[in-house]
């Protein structure tokens, strides 16, 4: 789990498909809505993709989608999903 600000980060599970992409289950808190949340983004080339980080379909706040996408890219850049 991992926080900043009182968002909250839960990563359920991630799976490596045959097509160079993972998918990566998360669950969290919203601090800046007060909404719990759940979904999934799906890395190609080492980038994320997902309504759920994308700046005008999510239905997080601006300040909570930026700390989603960041610790994800950085837990993909370390390694976690592989």
């Amino acid at each position: 789990m991992y926080q900043e600000h009182h968002h909250i980060l839960s990563i359920i599970d991630f799976n490596n498909t045959q097509y160079h992409s993972t998918f990566v289950k998360i669950t969290g808190y919203d601090a800046v809505l007060g909404n719990e949340f759940e979904g999934e983004v799906k890395f190609v080339s080492g980038m994320p993709f997902g309504d759920l980080i994308h700046p005008q379909r999510s239905f997080l706040s601006s300040e909570c989608r930026q700390f989603v996408r960041t610790m994800l890219v950085n837990k993909y850049n370390e390694g976690a999903f592989s």
